[in-house]
């Protein structure tokens, strides 16, 4: 049974960039990632990668800040209220930079090499990954046992 408030990445993976908390796109994803990074449980995983460094851009929340509060232990739901307690944005600003954030990708010839070597490595007969969310839904998969 997954656990959550104490997620651990050696045995599943964070939920998708896709998953919307509060509106926000990312937001379930990283509070898995700073919850299982304050338990020790993050297996390969990083905390505040450059896609989350998106959302604290966005929101101005400190990755730091963010990952002490929720090693606290507190639910998606208190999460949110803090996010929303410690933030500016408006609901459609939320709606506007998640749906971005869904569909954005790499932008420059390093960035593609990278992606089309991963989507080689792990499903070369795929042609629908398209953006850094189809790819880390990908990967997830991949990495505990699926097929590309």
């Amino acid at each position: 049974m997954l656990n959550l408030s104490v997620p651990d990445f050696t045995q599943h993976p964070p939920r998708s960039v896709r998953v919307r908390l509060g509106g926000y796109v990312h937001l379930p994803r990283l509070l898995d990632k700073a919850r299982a990074f304050a338990a020790g449980k993050h297996g390969g995983y990083k905390y505040n990668c450059p896609l989350d460094r998106h959302f604290f851009g966005f929101t101005g929340l400190d990755s730091e800040v963010l990952l002490a509060e929720a090693g606290k232990g507190g639910s998606d739901s208190e999460m949110l209220a803090w996010v929303r307690a410690n933030t500016t944005r408006s609901p459609a600003e939320i709606s506007t930079w998640s749906k971005w954030l869904e569909q954005h990708g790499p932008g420059g010839v390093a960035g593609h090499e990278w992606v089309a070597e991963t989507v080689k490595a792990n499903a070369g007969d795929r042609d629908d990954i398209r953006s850094f969310a189809d790819l880390l839904d990908l990967d997830d998969y991949v990495s505990f046992g699926g097929k590309g």
